[in-house]
């Protein structure tokens, strides 16, 4: 497949294109700095801005999918869509938040008090990204919400997925590691199983 990736350069987005790489497909990976992404086979770096709609939507024509792992506070939901959408390409896959998972039938886990305040605005943009998603006609969206706690580890290939509840272990524990988000990501991309839906990944 031909696959954007916008944010290419961020935590999450980085072990989306290494994934997607190391599967054989060829990756587009846009950034406000490209410049320090490595060469390699079948990669394109790209300099991209996702406030210029013109300019994004020519770095993605032509792509089978975009996925973008851009921060909720700094952009939203409608340049990315617009963009999407003005290049003509069906597939946008985002790579989502936990805050918007339910806790309970009802509450969701940004709504928690526990829920930690340093962390509270990007997530609540994270489910307006979402429920934007939600109201869209024309995208054939995916939005994957990782566990609570999201961060660098382990590749393990072992993981359980779920859809719009928090996943948690047996010690009650909710994680991903970025690495098996990655593999849940491009499983997604080549084998869809959640069509305009939002789905979860956890231990």
């Amino acid at each position: 497949m031909k696959i954007a990736i916008i944010g290419a350069t961020g935590k999450a987005g980085s072990r989306v294109r290494d994934e997607a790489l190391a599967r054989g497909h060829e990756v587009t990976a846009i950034a406000r700095n490209p410049d320090g992404i490595t060469k390699r086979d079948r990669l394109t770096a790209q300099r991209g801005d996702v406030f210029d709609l013109d300019g994004m939507a020519r770095l993605l024509a032509g792509h089978d999918a975009v996925v973008s792992a851009t921060r909720f506070k700094a952009v939203g939901a409608k340049p990315i869509v617009d963009a999407v959408k003005k290049a003509g390409v069906k597939r946008l896959l985002v790579v989502g938040g936990a805050g918007s998972l339910e806790v309970a039938p009802g509450k969701q886990l940004v709504d928690t008090p526990d829920f930690p305040a340093v962390a509270k605005e990007e997530a609540s943009a994270g489910r307006i990204f979402l429920n934007a998603l939600k109201a869209e006609r024309d995208l054939d969206w995916t939005f994957l919400s990782p566990s609570g706690t999201f961060a660098p580890g382990a590749r393990t290939g072992k993981f359980r997925v779920g859809k719009d509840a928090l996943l948690k272990d047996a010690q009650g524990q909710s994680s991903i590691s970025m690495e098996d988000y990655a593999i849940a990501m491009v499983d997604e991309l080549e084998k869809p199983k959640h069509s305009r839906e939002r789905f979860t990944v956890g231990y």
